[in-house]
């Protein structure tokens, strides 16, 4: 299968990318000169996917942010250099424990250690075997975020012969391969080490045994077979496969890798897999070491745990945009990946598109929207903040999106669905955020909050029905300036008085809305309408939201 046609590149941005500083741009300015001084043709990505489970919120990050460094690249080289992205399956590797979402983990027990394509398919009669069924869902997945890439899987290049050269010449510097291994390991893993995994042909399962003989003349292995005979097998044809650690090595130098990312995980490791790559004769390439996520605690997410979030949860509360964002930032730092960054995520990202429009072309290329499309950033309007959306949708208790643009379109006149999908798309969101995450925490105005909130109310009430953000925010701190608990001696309001503390604010959205913060009080009185903002401030007044809690 032709991978998707990379997407054309706007030529005013060639000059301007020769000085971006954006961190895909530093990292393709490495690739750069690495073809510069190997004369090579074309620049090879690659990523790296186990498909012993289904594609998760890490391998979308993987393939994006190699894209953006594709895409980085391509700006540099003026478009004049092909690339690729070969996305690697090690499906090849032994099932070495049943996953927990199989119909029957009793059927899958005799597979256990056999290559994941020799493994049948547990959930469906559609595919060959799990390592498929997992490939297919892979290709699925890298499909409906439209990234283009070639497919590559570890069975069909070992037993195709694609990387029996280099298994030729591993079974030659098997020696070498042994130096640089058997110190990474404790004593008793030295003693039945091997970098040859050689694939029974008894059982067919994948074997970690030791070698008895390498020869390096013929590219054979001999070993004690699951019934105790020394068996041998040729290294080529999909015999055998190689441990994890030099596999790294022996893929790159096979394919001529010229850039990988991994996990910070893998950073240990790096110096393994560069010294078997050159063992092999390969030129080494270009890594990126990413941080890892953590859940909400600052623990690491762990697949096993579930304690982190998957693509599919994200998806349902936003759209792969903000997730896009969120991938693109600070790749080098350890960020707390859960609910609750969200919302904010996809704040930050309609706020970057909105500056795209307006900024020239040096500037869009720092603009993280360029990076997550690529070069295409579409032009949207939003009138309407995700972080605004979710507390118009705490103090509304919408059931359906209907409620939500009424409130829309009193605010936004001509603004509706049809004229907006971005903007609907996000109160399909919102709405779905705030009844499965919104926890409403009301509690009762003091008697100083509730003189402050019956002077808003009367504030409000000489304000017009039209009155905009700006004048309501305006009334708000007029309101907060008269009152000793909330004057902030450290700010200056316009007439030269104290300005007003954050207090104020918190005070106004823990009483009426019942949440700890929120966006500008202006902008959410504007949306919900004056008149029922009044309404809030009589239902708070009353005790209603505290007795309904």
């Amino acid at each position: 299968m032709s991978p998707a046609p990379l997407p054309p590149l706007d030529p005013a941005f060639f000059d301007a990318a020769q000085t971006a500083r954006a961190w895909p741009f530093e990292e393709a300015r490495k690739l750069v000169k690495r073809l510069e001084k190997s004369g090579k043709g074309e620049a090879l990505f690659e990523t790296g996917y186990g498909p012993s489970g289904l594609p998760h919120i890490g391998t979308f990050g993987e393939v994006a942010r190699t894209t953006m460094v594709r895409t980085a690249f391509r700006l540099l080289t003026r478009d004049e250099i092909p690339t690729r992205l070969i996305c690697f399956s090690d499906d090849l590797d032994g099932m070495r424990k049943i996953p927990d979402n199989v119909p029957s983990k009793a059927a899958m027990e005799p597979h256990l250690q056999k290559p994941l394509t020799a493994v049948p398919d547990p959930w469906t009669n559609e595919y060959a075997s799990f390592g498929d069924h997992n490939n297919a869902m892979l290709r699925r997945f890298l499909d409906t975020f439209g990234f283009s890439y070639e497919f590559a899987s570890a069975t069909d290049y070992y037993r195709s012969g694609k990387f029996d050269p280099v298994l030729m010449r591993a079974a030659e510097r098997y020696d070498d391969i042994m130096k640089v291994m058997l110190p990474t390991l404790g004593a008793e893993r030295q003693a039945t080490y091997s970098p040859f995994l050689p694939i029974s042909p008894i059982s067919g399962r994948v074997l970690y045994v030791p070698m008895k003989e390498v020869d390096a003349k013929n590219g054979t292995v001999t070993f004690a077979d699951e019934d105790g005979r020394d068996t041998t097998v040729p290294v080529t044809g999909g015999h055998v496969k190689m441990q994890w650690k030099p596999d790294f090595g022996m893929r790159w130098a096979a394919l001529g890798v010229d850039f990988e990312m991994f996990g910070k995980d893998h950073q240990t490791n790096a110096p393994i897999y560069d010294r078997i790559c050159e063992i092999l004769g390969g030129k080494t390439p270009e890594h990126y070491v990413y941080e890892l996520f953590l859940d909400a605690e600052g623990q690491k997410i762990s697949k096993s745990k579930g304690n982190g979030l998957t693509i599919d949860e994200w998806l349902t509360y936003a759209g792969n945009e903000s997730l896009g964002l969120y991938m693109f930032q600070k790749p080098r730092t350890a960020k707390r990946l859960h609910f609750d960054v969200i919302p904010r995520a996809v704040d930050e990202y309609f706020a970057h598109v909105a500056s795209y429009q307006k900024q020239d072309t040096a500037a869009r290329l720092e603009n993280p929207a360029f990076h997550v499309h690529y070069g295409k950033v579409p032009e949207v309007d939003m009138p309407v903040t995700f972080a605004l959306l979710l507390n118009l949708a705490t103090a509304s208790n919408p059931e359906t999106p209907d409620v939500m643009w009424g409130y829309i379109s009193a605010y936004a006149p001509g603004v509706s669905p049809q004229t907006h999908p971005h903007l609907d798309a996000l109160v399909g969101y919102a709405i779905r955020y705030f009844r499965d995450f919104v926890q409403k925490s009301y509690r009762a105005p003091d008697d100083v909050e509730r003189g402050a909130l019956e002077a808003l109310s009367e504030a409000f009430a000489a304000l017009p029905d039209d009155a905009t953000n700006e004048t309501i925010q305006n009334a708000a701190l007029d309101v907060a300036r008269t009152i000793e608990r909330y004057q902030d001696h450290t700010k200056k309001s316009p007439t030269g008085g104290p300005g007003v503390s954050v207090e104020f604010f918190q005070m106004l959205y823990s009483v009426l809305i019942g949440q700890e913060r929120g966006p500008r009080f202006g902008s959410f009185a504007a949306l919900y309408g004056i008149d029922n903002t009044r309404k809030l401030i009589e239902d708070a007044l009353a005790g209603t939201f505290v007795k309904a809690g």
